[in-house]
C-alpha cells in the first residue's frame, strides 16, 4: 500500500494520542456528537459569503431543511449556477452545519450557488428516507430557481461519501427523468455498493478514520435489511446501466475502504459513455475534505473540484447570468 501523506500521518498521530473511540463503538446520538465537534476542530475559519439563507424545502415527510450560499463577488441579482450538496456521515453522521467550511469554500471557488441537504438520519429514518429528502431538495432547487436566484439550467449534484452515494442516485433519476438532468455529479470518496464485497474492506480494517468495520455500522443503520442493499437507489453500482448520467467527477482516495468501488463505478461510468473525470490520490484517506485544518491538499482538491464545475456550466470569470 502506499505511504501516506505526511499531513495524514499528522493527523492519525493526533487522533491517536486524542484516544478517542472508534464511531462504531458509540450508539448514534453520541457518534454525532463526536463526529460533530472533529469536524468544529479539524476544519478551518469559515470563509465569508455573499449571502447565506436558511429554506425548507416542503415534502410529505416534513419540511426538508436546507442552507443556501451565494459566492463573494456575486451580484444579487444574478441567477447564478448551483451546486446541490450532499453531506458526507455514512446516512447516519453530519448535518448542514458539518460541511459548512466546505458549502461556503465551493460557493466563493465557484462564485456561484451551493446549496446544502439536511437530509433525515439513520437509524431513526433508515432507507429511502435520505434518498427522498435529497431527490426533494433537487426538484425544490429546479422548481423554484428564478425565486433563489438560481440558473436552472446549470444545476449540479454533489457530495462526499454518504453524500457521494445520493448524488449518485440523483443523476440516474435525472436520467431516467424523474428528476432534471443535471450538468455534472461531483462524487467525493462515494459508497456505491452497500453490500460491502469490494477488497477495501478486507484492505482498510484499522488505522484510519473510516474502516471495514464502521462502514458496517453505518450501513447496517441506513440499510437494515440486507435485500435492500442491492437497490440501486441504495448501491448505485448495481443498477442495471449507467448510460446517459451526468458527467461526472470521481474522487478516490487509497487508504479508504470505499476506494475499489468508486474506482470500478467511475470506470463503468466511463466504459458506458459517460465522460469521466477521475482524481485518485494514492497517499490520502477517507474524510479529508473535513479535516482541512491539518490536510492541506483538501484545498486543493475543492479549487479542483470548483474548476471543473466552473468548465461544466460554462462560466465566465464574472460568474452567473446577470452578475458583474
Amino acid at each position: 500500500m502506499p505511504a501516506l501523506h505526511p499531513d495524514v500521518q499528522a493527523l492519525l498521530a493526533m487522533l491517536r494520542a486524542a484516544d478517542a473511540q472508534p464511531l462504531e463503538s458509540l450508539p448514534p446520538e453520541a457518534a454525532r456528537r463526536s463526529y460533530l465537534a472533529g469536524r468544529r476542530a479539524l476544519q478551518p475559519p469559515p470563509d465569508e459569503v455573499a449571502q447565506i439563507r436558511d429554506l425548507a424545502a416542503p415534502s410529505p415527510a416534513g419540511p426538508v431543511p436546507l442552507r443556501l450560499y451565494r459566492g463573494e463577488g456575486t451580484a444579487p441579482e444574478a441567477r447564478l449556477p448551483c451546486l446541490v450538496y450532499l453531506h458526507g456521515g455514512g446516512w447516519v453522521l453530519g448535518n448542514i452545519d458539518s460541511h459548512d467550511w466546505v458549502c461556503r469554500r465551493l460557493a466563493n471557488l465557484t462564485r456561484a450557488c451551493v446549496i446544502s441537504v439536511d437530509y433525515r438520519l439513520a437509524p431513526e429514518h433508515p432507507f429511502p428516507a435520505a434518498v427522498e429528502d435529497a431527490a426533494t431538495a433537487l426538484a425544490f432547487v429546479a422548481e423554484r430557481a428564478e425565486g433563489l436566484g438560481v440558473d436552472e439550467t446549470r444545476l449540479a449534484v454533489g457530495g462526499d461519501s454518504a453524500g457521494g452515494n445520493l448524488a449518485a442516485v440523483l443523476a440516474l433519476m435525472g436520467r431516467d427523468g424523474t428528476l432534471p438532468q443535471t450538468a455534472l455529479q461531483v462524487l467525493l470518496y462515494p459508497a456505491v455498493d452497500l453490500t460491502q464485497t469490494s477488497e477495501g474492506y478486507e484492505r482498510i480494517v484499522a488505522g484510519q478514520p473510516l474502516t471495514a468495520s464502521t462502514m458496517r455500522y453505518f450501513v447496517d443503520h441506513y440499510v437494515p435489511q440486507a435485500r435492500d442493499r442491492t437497490d440501486w437507489r441504495a448501491s448505485p453500482a448495481r443498477a442495471a446501466s449507467l448510460a446517459g448520467t451526468a458527467p461526472a467527477l470521481v474522487l478516490t482516495c487509497g487508504h479508504d475502504p470505499l476506494c475499489e468501488e468508486a474506482r470500478a463505478y467511475a470506470h463503468r461510468l466511463e466504459r458506458e459513455g459517460v465522460p469521466v473525470t477521475a482524481l485518485h490520490l494514492s497517499d490520502q484517506t477517507h474524510g479529508i475534505l473535513t479535516m482541512s485544518r491539518l490536510v492541506r491538499t483538501s484545498a486543493t482538491i475543492l479549487s479542483f473540484v470548483a474548476e471543473n464545475l466552473r468548465e461544466r456550466w460554462s462560466l465566465g470569470a464574472e460568474g452567473g447570468r446577470g452578475g458583474r
